[in-house]
């Protein structure tokens, strides 16, 4: 295990998307059209860097096992998950880690006995760990198993987050989400429209979701409240809320987005020609921590507004 060194004074260069199109005016109303274009010229690829915030890694730390989900701490510091083998195979190796907020490793297997761990969040005192068909659950202070809920009909579990005061887990396989209860698992909700539904962020009256198969990011309010906030992230993974507005959202080939608010979508990050994925990014103030399933990584990078 090493920490290796930080490029914090070398900026990712800004790679645009483009992801939103010209807005639809009718054929027959040529100054419309002109005029349409001539707000696409001027709202081009330039433009859209410039709004856009820089990325500025702090510190990689390798050594893990196919690393996937991250969580804060009550502490400050950061659990990793390991899937340690196939994400869908039940072989008992996977574990979470413990990092310290300089990429220190703590505890390389703080938790242990896991089958292919990706999503985790913290309530109170317990570390909920999403684990293919069930979620597990540890002492957040000393790693100490404290329970194994099973969902049934789960297909693949894979990201978790706090919402309105109670634990969520998104099913990658049956597009849903389930909320965890003290009655038991309960079905949020299912829809076509998160066919391969992954990242989920509670964040005040709202919980935003990432999909994979559409590159979707969703905002849902409630049931007759969802809004696709942006679309073309192929395979998107982590979702997070950028200082001074907007999102980041990986996708796992390698990509990390950058989400404006009227939804354009600029690539700040590629680095699937290299072989290093962007599995579950999440955001911790101006912080941002990715496990790198390949090559075994995790990635600080802080974000930057000039």
């Amino acid at each position: 295990m090493r920490l290796l060194a930080a490029a914090s004074a070398t900026a990712i260069s800004l790679v645009l998307l483009g992801a939103c199109g010209p807005a639809s005016v009718p054929a027959d109303q040529p100054d419309a059209v002109e005029a349409a274009a001539d707000a696409e010229e001027a709202a081009g690829p330039e433009t859209a860097a410039a709004s856009a915030p820089r990325l500025e890694q702090l510190w990689v730390t390798d050594g893990f096992d196919a690393p996937e989900g991250a969580a804060l701490a009550p502490d400050g510091s950061y659990f990793i998950s390991n899937v340690a083998g196939d994400g869908s195979t039940k072989e008992g190796k996977g574990f979470v880690s413990k990092l310290g907020v300089d990429g220190t490793v703590l505890m390389l297997r703080w938790a242990e006995g896991l089958n292919a761990p990706k999503g985790m969040t913290v309530l109170g005192d317990a570390l909920y760990v999403a684990d293919i068909d069930q979620v597990v659950t540890f002492d957040v202070n000393n790693g100490t198993k404290l329970n194994t809920i099973s969902i049934d009909g789960a297909q693949m579990l894979n990201d978790m987050t706090v919402w309105q005061g109670e634990v969520l887990v998104s099913d990658s396989g049956a597009a849903s989400i389930h909320r965890l209860t003290p009655e038991g698992p309960q079905l949020l909700g299912a829809s076509t429209d998160w066919a391969g539904i992954n990242g989920l962020l509670g964040d005040g009256e709202r919980l935003l979701i990432s999909t994979m198969a559409e590159g979707y990011l969703i905002e849902l309010r409630g049931a007759d409240a969802e809004q696709i906030l942006a679309r073309g992230m192929k395979d998107a993974d982590g979702v997070g809320l950028v200082p001074g507005g907007g999102y980041l959202v990986s996708s796992w080939p390698g990509q990390i987005h950058y989400v404006s608010e009227d939804g354009q979508v600029t690539t700040l990050l590629d680095t699937q020609a290299g072989g290093i994925l962007q599995n579950d990014l999440s955001v911790f103030g101006d912080v941002v921590i990715v496990p790198n399933w390949l090559p075994g990584t995790v990635t600080a990078w802080r974000v930057v507004r000039d």
